[in-house]
């Protein structure tokens, strides 16, 4: 395969749970791409596994990845937690069902395809790249508030833009070297 691609994400939410959202920014030699969408009512978690989800199934043929989270949760839950849920049938070690499940499976299949090495940073550390798909989950959403105040805006639930999906940065070499836009 050729030079790895590098995917940092993160998700977000107001409240949790609460209207949130996810973002990734990936990046393959000198090229990147931006990508980010939300939903209305949704967890942290959700958002942070749609992050590597979304950004894993953007990929139009099998590439060697190193992808960056700040989710212990999605870490924990690919290279520790994932290989017993199936082995049990999707249960915990306590038996109770696994949460997020239709996402867990999403990113089970994602994953299948690709190389992947996984990588924790620690969250809003300054790394300009870390910081980038901090801010795509603001971005794919926008406040409804007729006042415009701060408060009115916290407490107002937020509308996805047109599109649940946007890709703010486009490159051809990308998308040559396989990835798709949403």
């Amino acid at each position: 395969m050729s030079e790895p691609i590098t995917i940092y994400t993160d998700g977000a939410c107001s409240g949790n749970p609460g209207p949130g959202g996810w973002g990734a920014l990936m990046l393959w030699r000198d090229e990147e791409r931006e990508l980010c969408g939300g939903e209305e009512e949704t967890t942290n978690n959700r958002m942070e596994l749609l992050a590597a989800i979304r950004a894993l199934q953007s990929l139009r043929r099998p590439s060697d990845v190193v992808l960056h989270t700040d989710s212990v949760y999605l870490k924990d839950g690919v290279n520790s937690w994932m290989p017993r849920w199936k082995t049990n049938g999707w249960k915990t070690a306590a038996k109770k069902p696994v949460k997020n499940v239709d996402l867990w499976h999403e990113l089970d299949e994602a994953i299948t395809r690709h190389t992947i090495d996984w990588r924790w940073v620690k969250g809003h550390s300054g790394d300009p790249e870390t910081n980038v798909p901090t801010h795509s989950p603001v971005r794919a959403w926008r406040p409804i508030s007729p006042t415009g105040s701060r408060d009115a805006k916290r407490a107002r639930s937020f509308q996805p833009r047109p599109n649940a999906v946007a890709i703010f940065r486009r490159s051809t070499k990308l998308f040559e070297h396989g990835l798709r836009a949403c």
